[in-house]
């Protein structure tokens, strides 16, 4: 019998061991798919439009949205002015909008977006957004935009997250709170 509890207790370890060191990568969605429209959500200001503007470039779809901030300023600028400004100095200019949004939660996000999408028109969205925040973001925009067929695009930054997150502390940290989001969303605000 004691032989029994060891042999059980160290697959159990070995089972939360194994899926402890893989929960960084389930974070990851990489799956782009030709759409209507990208759709680069707000927060980080530097991968995310550039992995966007990379896709548009590759033909993943003909128009791109920038989702920013409404209310945010940076210093004595409101982001949706410096957003503009950086939008004008690009090639694919014509190509890319702005969608001001309010709110500070993806299910938020996601409820605003739905009315640029409209007027973008076309119905599959492919989604950019950091590389940790994919899956989230796309179970998010699935139930609250259900009127849309959604993908989504990795946009990765070593600096702050990778699939190893036992490496480093700022991985390890943002692989912790995304875990919590991921499961708040799963268990309560989903369904609400």
């Amino acid at each position: 019998m004691r032989r029994f509890r060891a042999v059980f207790a160290a697959s159990i370890l070995l089972v939360v061991l194994a899926s402890a060191a893989n929960c960084g990568r389930f974070l990851v969605v990489d799956a782009p798919q030709k759409s209507d429209v990208i759709l680069v959500l707000a927060g980080e200001t530097d991968r995310r439009p550039a992995r966007g503007l990379e896709l548009l470039s590759q033909g993943y779809a003909r128009r791109m949205i920038l989702n920013v901030p409404a209310g945010a300023r940076v210093y004595q600028w409101m982001q949706p002015e410096l957003a503009e400004k950086y939008i004008q100095g690009l090639p694919q200019a014509p190509s890319i909008s702005i969608c001001p949004i309010a709110g500070s939660s993806t299910k938020d996000e996601a409820r605003a977006s739905a009315q640029c999408l409209r007027s973008a028109g076309g119905r599959k969205v492919l989604i950019v957004t950091s590389d940790y925040h994919t899956r989230r973001a796309l179970r998010t925009f699935q139930r609250e935009a259900p009127d849309y067929e959604f993908s989504v695009a990795a946009a990765y930054d070593a600096n702050e997250f990778g699939g190893q997150w036992w490496r480093h502390r700022q991985w390890a940290k943002v692989n912790f709170e995304e875990w919590l989001r991921l499961i708040w969303w799963e268990l309560v605000d989903r369904w609400r």
